[in-house]
C-alpha cells in the first residue's frame, strides 16, 4: 500500500506477521496540542491486567511484543511510534488497540491526524488511515490489529472519546490513578451527574444504557468491534472492575520542550527514592556509518553516561567505560544499571540516582556518547525520560542532529535550595580531532576533570 494511499473507517487489510511499527503522526501549529500513542493488548475485549497497556509511563510489554518508542519531530510533521513484534505476541492476545490521546486541547485542533503501519525491516507501508472529522474528541481509537485465520489484520477503527486517555483506558479494564480531568470545550454537552465539579465517583458497576445496534458480520473478517457506547454526556460507560487489579496506572507526565525546558521534581513529588532515567533510540534509517539498531558486528553502541560534582566538591563520572558504573548506596548515589552493548534490550539504556541523597549532590550531567557503531547521531531517534519512584515522569525527544556529533548532553540536574531543577540540554557537541567525547562534554560544561584513555 503506497503512503498516499488511506483505508476507508472501517475497512480491514492483511498485514504480515512479522515486527511492525505503528507511526501515528500530525502536523504541529499555533494552538495544536500534543498527542501521545498508546496501545491496549486485550483478550476478549478487555486487558488482563494494566500490565497489557502501553503508553508513554508504561513503555514496554512484559512480552517484549510491544513497545513505545517515543516522539519524532521533522520540519512539519510531528509522530509518536509504537512498536509490535506480531511473531512475539502471546498466543492469549486478540486484538491490539492502536490509540492516541490529546494533551492540553481536543483533536479537533489537531490537523492532519494518522495512523501508518510499516514493516520495520524495510519501512514499507503495509496500512494507513487518515482520521478525519475530529471536534471534541480528546482520545481516538485509530486502528486495531487482530488475528483472522492465522494470520493478522489491521482495521481502520476512527472512534472518538470525550474523556481522554482516562476514560479510553478505564473502558478496556485499566485502573488508573489519580484521574485526569481536561476541562469540556463550550458546547450543549450534559454534565454527568458527579460528587462535584471535576469530580469522577469511585470505580464501581455503572448501569449501562441501551446496547448500540450491532453491525452485520462484515466480508473479508469478524464483525466490526463495538467499542462502548458513549453515554448522553459523551463519556464511555466504564467497564465493572478488573478482578485483583494491580497498582493504578499514573497517566500524569511532564514533557519539557525548547519553550518550557525546566522542571523542579519537588513540584512533581519527586522527593524521595529512587529517579530512574532511561534512554531509548531509534535508527530510523540505515545509512553508511551506521550499524543496526539490533545486535551484530558493528552494531550502533550508545553509552549513557553521567557526571556528577557532589556538595563536597568530589567529582567523577558514571560509564560502562572503565566499569565505573557507580553505586546507589554510597558516593556518588548514581549507579548506571549496565551496558547495552548490541541495542538489544528494548528498554535501551537506564542509570538511576538515589534521591534520598539529593543533599549531597551540587550538579549531575546526563549525557550520551556514541562508543562505536556509527559516525554521528545523525537519523537517529531518542527519547530521554525522567521516572521518580514517587511523582510524575519527565521525558523530552532529542531533535534532529545535523552536525557530525558523536557526543549530546542530555539533561542537567541542579541542587537549587535542596530541590533537583531538571534543565533540558539535548545538546549536540563536536568534539575537536583528538578530544575524547567525555573531554568534550567536561570543556563546554566546566567540570574540569583529568582524563585518561579507558575501555570497556
Amino acid at each position: 500500500m503506497g503512503a498516499d494511499m488511506s483505508m476507508p473507517k472501517g475497512s480491514n487489510t492483511p498485514v504480515p506477521t512479522t515486527a511492525l511499527r505503528v507511526e501515528l503522526g500530525w502536523r504541529p501549529g499555533p494552538g495544536a496540542p500534543d498527542a501521545d500513542a498508546s496501545a491496549l493488548l486485550l483478550v476478549a475485549g478487555k486487558v488482563r491486567s494494566d500490565g497489557d497497556f502501553v503508553f508513554y509511563n508504561q513503555p514496554a510489554h512484559t512480552s517484549g511484543a510491544v513497545r513505545h518508542e517515543g516522539k519524532r519531530r521533522s520540519g512539519d510533521l510531528v509522530t509518536d511510534t509504537l512498536f509490535v513484534d506480531l511473531a512475539r505476541v502471546e498466543a492469549p492476545i486478540e486484538r491490539i488497540v492502536l490509540a492516541a490521546s490529546a494533551d492540553g486541547g481536543t483533536f479537533g485542533q489537531v490537523p492532519g491526524l494518522y495512523a501508518e503501519v510499516r514493516n520495520a525491516a524495510d519501512e514499507t507501508v503495509v496500512a494507513r488511515f487518515d482520521s478525519t472529522g475530529a471536534t471534541v474528541e480528546t482520545a481516538f481509537v485509530l486502528g486495531e490489529l487482530y488475528r483472522r485465520q492465522g494470520g493478522w489484520k489491521f482495521r481502520a477503527v476512527g472512534q472518538g472519546y470525550s474523556s481522554g486517555l482516562e476514560g479510553l483506558a478505564t473502558d478496556f479494564g485499566i485502573t488508573v490513578d489519580e484521574p485526569q480531568h481536561p476541562a469540556q470545550p463550550p458546547g450543549p454537552q450534559v454534565t454527568p451527574p458527579v460528587a462535584g465539579p471535576l469530580t469522577r465517583p469511585a470505580p464501581a458497576p455503572v448501569s449501562p444504557p441501551v446496547p448500540a445496534p450491532v453491525s452485520p458480520p462484515r466480508p473479508g473478517g469478524p464483525p466490526f468491534p463495538q467499542y462502548p457506547a458513549p453515554t448522553s454526556a459523551g463519556l464511555p460507560v466504564p467497564p465493572p472492575p478488573p478482578t485483583a487489579p494491580s497498582a493504578p496506572v499514573r497517566l500524569s507526565k511532564v514533557t519539557l520542550t525548547k519553550a518550557a525546558p525546566s522542571v523542579s521534581l519537588a513540584k512533581q513529588g519527586g522527593t524521595s527514592g529512587e529517579l530512574r532515567v532511561n534512554l531509548n533510540w531509534q535508527v530510523r534509517k540505515q545509512l553508511p556509518g551506521w550499524g543496526g539498531r539490533r545486535g551484530g558486528a558493528g552494531a550502533l553502541d550508545l553509552d549513557l553516561c553521567a557526571l556528577y560534582e557532589l556538595a563536597d566538591g568530589r567529582k567523577g563520572v558514571v560509564q560502562a567505560l572503565g566499569n565505573a558504573f557507580g553505586s546507589l548506596k554510597r558516593p556518588p548515589y548514581i549507579h548506571l544499571d549496565g551496558d547495552d552493548r548490541t541495542g538489544a534490550v528494548s528498554s535501551g539504556e537506564n542509570l538511576t540516582v538515589n534521591l534520598d541523597h539529593k543533599q549531597d549532590f551540587r550538579r549531575i550531567l546526563i549525557f550520551v556518547t556514541i562508543y562505536q557503531g556509527a559516525t554521528s547521531f545523525a537519523d537517529l531517534h531518542a527519547t530521554v525520560t525522567l521516572q521518580p519512584q514517587h511523582g510524575a515522569p519527565v521525558d523530552f525527544s532529542l531533535d534532529e542532529c545535523t552536525v557530525p556529533s558523536t557526543v549530546c548532553a542530555l539533561a542537567l540536574l541542579t541542587n537549587t535550595g535542596g530541590d533537583l531543577v531538571v534543565q533540558r540540554e539535548a545538546r549536540y557537541l563536536v568534539p575537536e580531532r583528538g578530544v575524547s567525547p567525555q573531554r568534550t562534554v567536561d570543556r563546554a560544561y566546566g567540570w574540569g576533570m583529568n582524563w585518561t584513555p579507558g575501555r570497556k
